[in-house]
């Protein structure tokens, strides 16, 4: 592995070494996250609130789809990231062709399912029938991003598993720029309302897609495939299953969660739908550094793991604690005090009704960060330490409190929809009980590979 210029993430400071990693990872996905949020803000601010909602819903829609695609390749990067820690250069590319066949042939299948189940898919989402219409218009066209959203994906996967994030970051910041001029133009220039949106989506996802997969195989020819990697590996099926599919059912978990509940939102009415898209993007935003964080670590972890150096491990886990909490609690502070401004950004300040429930959206949220990005810290470190299974757990536990609570509370007249928000929090709160137990208990085993 000597001739790669990627980073050995095994030696060095650790604080330094990991946050020099995870600083362009965070940046990147703070992007990726622009693709959607330059959508929601130009055609809540052009087109109207109904766009505001068909496109917000939509969007935890994709995030469901798209979450299938980035939990196989978060898992597969595990893989790498170990190989890579192993100095196992064959062992790698074995990996690399064996994922690339399995998630391509699922990405396929993915996109040609949502083309034909668009109609299902927006009836199981109770969307209201004033805004079926543009929401349809809207999916028809960002559902043609999906196979580009694996390219992304699956090679920023790789370069981020032998330890270079920046290059993926640029490829996304040339993305996100191009989605924010063509939005621009084709939602206020050429009038093509919700449409236009999902065009400069799709366009812009291609070009980071198709534009990291040449770069990745001209600058690094030994991720090349080569005819002794074409074959398909009981054992390494297994293995990268064993990863991938587990951490997918994680991704995929969450995210259905998540469009559960916007299901329930939906039952509540435009008013509700448009101030849920608008603040969970400020969520979103405002909690996906530590979440990115998160991911950076598991990488972190598992090159060491596969480099059997447990000592590193510990200090890596108590340094990253410290920097999420931190983090976490000055971000809440932020967001508390400027929910209202941030909620501007989205929605016209005639809107007072829409205006009100984000702001109160983001004040029950935004004061609880800190469980989520201990969650999200033991999500990698399970998922890094060959224990994808406990990921799972801890998804089902924060997910299906959510839900339940979540339908149960709004169901109680005097409670009404603040009971989904409040749901929230208390999921992250068992889910971080659970995972902590846990490791208290096997810590003697779980660092021994």
């Amino acid at each position: 592995m000597a001739q790669t210029t990627a980073g050995d993430l095994t030696r060095g400071p650790v604080l330094k070494t990991m946050m020099k990693f995870a600083v362009p990872m965070i940046l990147g996905n703070l992007l990726q996250q622009c693709y959607n949020v330059a959508d929601t803000l130009i055609v809540g601010q052009f087109i109207g609130s109904d766009a505001l909602a068909a496109v917000g819903s939509a969007y935890t829609l994709m995030t469901f789809l798209t979450s299938i695609l980035l939990g196989l390749c978060m898992g597969s990067g595990t893989v790498f990231s170990i190989r890579f820690g192993q100095k196992d250069e064959e062992g790698l590319k074995e990996a690399l062709w064996t994922s690339f066949v399995l998630i391509a042939g699922l990405a396929v299948l993915l996109n040609l399912f949502t083309f034909a189940g668009v109609d299902l898919i927006i009836r199981l989402l109770q969307v209201p029938a004033e805004i079926c219409g543009m929401m349809r218009e809207y999916l028809v066209v960002i559902f043609a991003g999906i196979l580009a959203t694996f390219l992304y994906n699956y090679f920023a996967s790789l370069l981020r598993a032998v330890g270079n994030s920046v290059t993926p970051l640029v490829f996304l910041a040339f993305s996100a720029l191009l989605n924010i001029v063509l939005d621009l133009w084709f939602v206020i220039g050429l009038k093509r309302g919700v449409a236009g949106a999902a065009e400069a989506t799709v366009i812009s996802q291609y070009v980071s897609g198709l534009g990291l997969m040449a770069y990745t195989w001209i600058r690094f020819p030994q991720f090349r495939f080569s005819h002794i990697t074409w074959r398909l590996r009981r054992e390494c099926i297994r293995e990268i299953t064993g990863f991938s599919l587990l951490t997918c059912v994680q991704q995929s978990v969450m995210n259905l969660g998540i469009l559960m509940v916007q299901g329930l939102v939906n039952s509540f009415g435009t008013t509700v739908m448009a101030a849920f898209a608008a603040a969970v993007k400020i969520d979103s935003f405002a909690y996906m550094p530590v979440q990115d964080f998160g991911n950076a670590f598991s990488t972190f972890i598992a090159q060491n793991f596969g480099a059997k150096k447990e000592d590193r491990i510990r200090r890596g886990l108590r340094d990253a604690v410290l920097v999420s909490v931190l983090f976490c609690l000055v971000i809440s502070a932020l967001i508390w005090i400027f929910a209202r401004p941030l909620m501007l950004l989205f929605v016209n300040a005639a809107e007072t009704a829409i205006l009100a429930e984000g702001i109160r959206y983001l004040h029950i949220e935004g004061s609880f960060y800190c469980g989520i990005g201990c969650l999200f810290l033991l999500y990698g470190l399970y998922r890094a330490l060959g224990k994808p299974g406990m990921s799972v757990v801890l998804t089902v536990i924060s997910l299906g409190t959510r839900v339940a609570l979540a339908y149960l509370l709004s169901a109680i007249p005097a409670v009404g929809v603040v009971g989904i928000w409040w749901s929230v929090p208390i999921g992250w709160a068992l889910a971080d009980l659970t995972g902590l137990v846990y490791y208290r208990w096997k810590k003697g085993t779980l660092l021994k590979m």
